[in-house]
């Protein structure tokens, strides 16, 4: 069946040469976006939003069978359904409306940077911070650059009972109607980027990278590229951007990117990002001093977080959103920021880390090193908990995205076997983990109207712990030895860390220890079970 398209030779003819769109110098919306925000005690800007999180559940990807989004809920198949009439009035609009035009490259590479082209419109003029916020995340525009052209319209003013994502990834046009938050500009063109990516024989990742330098036991000090996978507020960016206290001499961390790389056959991780979008909330200068430098600078920039009529900050309150944004800066990460946001070929580094950061609150171990099938699969289930980034009204409940990459657009299955292949084919070079950023201990009550009560907290694992743990992996000092719960193998123990106080005997009897496991092992298998065109070796590999 054919599908709706938007109108491409509209949009890049004549709407594009209309006079009521217009290219607006940076500087010039910087100017005009700070007349519309709280001035911070640090000189940076704080902008409130009426949409504080993406609208996942209002976006629909429109193509044939290979990317359109499967099993619609009832909203997304009335938006689908009503496409024609959508086009039809977005059109209409924008030959009436003010609209702004900036263009960025995306990464710096000469292999895959895609040209973006965002139009905004200007009908409310505080609106005016979505351009300016965005420019400050990419590169300087090349019509050279070696990438597809991506494009998205944002009309933040659309009427709020019909806001929708409409997403033609293989057109490269985004609209984004409805919605202020400045998110979906990012995201929107990072979700069309991956696909073309993975069109390319890459895969795109919802990752972070570093280059660490760590001093080995024999004495010899080593080099590894790093990759860091999570989802939302599960730490992915704090780690990313972490130091992890490698304090020995000619040991240290150079941070790459936050967000989404490119993993090319090769084991090259391109970047993609000027600026990184860190969750504020929990922003702390002793846990996080290297985000908490940059976050003060006054080229940061920021949405939703408490700034009093001082313009004194604060990080923690939680009033407007539990989804506090800040954009800081690659240059402003001082000497912590790597020469180049790429990572090169894994053959150059004396092995690629890969961890891949999930959030679990009872029995799963604090930290696993995975063989190739068991990543994969790791990889394919993506377990985390839901945060109030993605959708608010799940907020700690537990959730599998695949990859740890909400903007996955074609067959799953695809995503997992090829990061199969490239973990086997390297797997000299790439070391695996699962790290959990969650803890240990928590309990809940189901009444018997299906409601879910906490009645034991989690002991949770701090950023410090976490960060030795890390900090131990690349130094190879640990002893690792194979748990029974899983058939993981795990830290017989960790330099700094109490390993001990996240036993699960500690907070469990052997029954409910068993129950634990039994539940997961029986949900990674149901959900495993879905993606019918995995490797078996993946699938099997939970058993």
């Amino acid at each position: 069946m054919s599908y709706v398209k938007p109108d491409l030779q509209y949009i890049k003819g004549k709407f594009d040469r209309s006079p009521n769109v217009r290219v607006v110098p940076h500087e010039e919306l910087r100017k005009r976006a700070e007349e519309h925000a709280i001035l911070t005690e640090f000189g940076n800007c704080n902008w409130s939003t009426n949409v504080r999180n993406r609208s996942a559940a209002l976006t629909v990807i429109i193509g044939d069978e290979r990317v359109r989004t499967p099993n619609p809920t009832p909203r997304q198949q009335e938006i689908i359904d009503n496409l024609p009439k959508a086009l039809d009035a977005v059109t209409s609009y924008l030959s009436k409306a003010p609209f702004v035009k900036i263009q960025r490259t995306m990464g710096q590479n000469d292999v895959f940077s895609p040209r973006c082209t965002l139009y905004s419109s200007l009908h409310r003029p505080d609106c005016v911070r979505l351009p300016y916020m965005w420019g400050n995340t990419m590169f300087p525009y090349d019509e050279n650059a070696n990438g597809p052209e991506l494009t998205i319209v944002f009309i933040p003013e659309w009427q709020e009972k019909d806001r929708q994502v409409l997403v033609w990834p293989d057109e490269g046009v985004t609209f984004v109607l409805g919605s202020d938050y400045y998110g979906e500009a990012k995201k929107g063109f990072l979700r069309m980027a991956m696909w073309k990516a993975k069109e390319a024989g890459m895969l795109g990742l919802h990752a972070g990278s570093k280059i660490v330098r760590a001093r080995q036991p024999d004495g010899r000090l080593a080099t590894f590229g790093m990759i860091l996978f999570g989802l939302t507020a599960t730490g992915k960016t704090t780690h990313a951007c972490h130091d992890h206290h490698l304090d020995e001499e000619g040991e240290g961390v150079a941070i790459c990117q936050d967000d989404v790389v490119f993993m090319d056959q090769d084991g090259t991780c391109l970047g993609t990002e000027k600026g990184f979008f860190i969750k504020t909330d929990g922003l702390d200068k002793e846990e996080q001093p290297v985000l908490y430098e940059a976050a003060i600078k006054r080229d940061a920039t920021f949405e939703n977080i408490m700034v009093d009529y001082r313009g004194k900050v604060d990080f923690q309150d939680e009033t407007l959103t539990g989804n506090g944004r800040g954009i800081i800066q690659f240059d402003d990460l001082g000497e912590r920021k790597a020469d180049s946001i790429n990572l090169p070929p894994v053959d150059q580094f004396d092995g690629l880390i890969i961890a891949m950061i999930t959030r679990r609150n009872t029995v799963l171990p604090m930290c696993a090193k995975l063989d190739p099938h068991q990543a994969a699969a790791s990889f394919l289930l993506g377990e985390s908990v839901e945060s109030s980034g993605g959708d608010p009204r799940k907020a700690g409940q537990s959730v599998r995205v695949v990859g740890f990459n909400p903007f996955v657009i074609g067959d799953p299955s695809e995503e997992g076997n090829r990061f199969h292949r490239f973990v086997e084919q390297h797997r000299d070079k790439m070391q695996c983990y699962l790290l959990n950023t969650g803890g240990v201990g928590e309990k809940i009550e189901v009444d018997e109207k299906g409601h879910r009560k906490i009645v034991r907290k989690v002991d949770r694992i701090a950023v410090r712990e976490m960060s030795a743990i890390i900090r131990a992996i690349v130094r190879n000092r640990i002893e690792w030895v194979e748990e029974p719960l899983f058939g993981y193998m795990v830290p017989k123990e960790v330099p700094g860390v109490d390993m001990r106080r996240f036993d699960p005997s500690n907070f469990y009897s052997e029954e409910e220890i068993a129950g634990y496991v039994e539940a997961l092992r029986a949900e990674r298998r149901e959900y495993l079970s879905r993606f019918c065109g995995a490797d078996g070796t993946i699938i099997h590999s939970m058993d």
